[in-house]
């Protein structure tokens, strides 16, 4: 069975959209007919089919005149000035994917208090003030909020505890907002396991292989795995307050290495 949403009329913006998980999810709704707007620190790179504000809409959106270009804003979400000017922009909005976020390796003991504070300031603050910001506009058009959680914020996240905080502080705060914003607004995270996007090679330690084989479903997410729930949790529903795992499964215990027949 194939399953397709229609956004035409829809206006959404996807934080941190111009690569990996995000620009998978803003592609995923520009093709379902929504004005998708994304933003980020820094301008897109060139083929992302993403059109710079007040610039050229490029190759990749002509090809698909059928459909809204995606516009690129630049914006630190981080910042509660830019939060505003960015949300200043829209006269509508229909869907906030809250994205934008991320974290070094980066071990509690020895590294900048500084550092952390920034993490926890990328992942839990920065989606706490756009959520805010937009909530005027989403009660107006019955619109939703996506959270884009981590499965880092569900178990341990050893090397990357502040990151792994945040997140977990993130799906709470979708669920406080879903019980807060309710009947207009609904809120819920994507909870999402090992992702297979531009980095991932690197990212994991052993390589991409290796990371794949400690997933049951024997391959990472990818940003369209991810862009599937979306689509669904951004149209009208009743759905709100949940947590989606898109993990594969999520992460196959240690014990299975271990070669014992049965688990302890």
């Amino acid at each position: 069975m194939t399953v397709t949403y229609d956004y035409a009329g829809k206006v959404v913006l996807v934080t941190g959209g111009t690569k990996g998980i995000g620009a998978g999810i803003a592609r995923a709704l520009q093709e379902a007919g929504a004005t998708v707007v994304v933003c980020a620190r820094t301008p897109p790179a060139g083929g992302t089919g993403i059109a710079v504000a007040g610039g050229d809409r490029g190759a990749e959106s002509s090809r698909r005149a059928a459909v809204p270009p995606i516009r690129f804003v630049r914006a630190d979400v981080r910042d509660p000035e830019d939060v505003a000017r960015l949300i200043s922009g829209f006269d509508r909005l229909d869907v906030v994917v809250n994205n934008a976020g991320g974290s070094p390796h980066a071990p509690l003991d020895g590294t900048s208090p500084r550092l952390h504070a920034r993490v926890i300031e990328l992942n839990l603050t920065a989606p706490l003030l756009v959520s805010q910001r937009a909530y005027p506009l989403l009660k107006a058009s019955g619109g939703a909020v996506i959270m884009i959680g981590s499965a880092s914020g569900t178990r341990p996240s050893p090397g990357t505890s502040a990151y792994g905080a945040a997140k977990a502080g993130l799906h709470h705060l979708a669920r406080c907002l879903a019980a807060e914003w309710a009947p207009e607004v609904r809120v819920n995270s994507v909870v999402v396991g090992l992702a297979a996007t531009e980095n991932a090679e690197d990212h994991y330690e052993g390589g991409r292989a290796a990371a794949e084989a400690t997933i049951p479903a024997g391959r990472m997410a990818t940003p369209e795995d991810v862009a599937r729930v979306c689509l669904w949790l951004g149209s009208p529903g009743y759905v709100t307050g949940a947590e989606i795992q898109v993990h594969g499964g999520g992460e196959t215990p240690a014990w299975r290495w271990t070669g014992r027949p049965s688990t302890p």
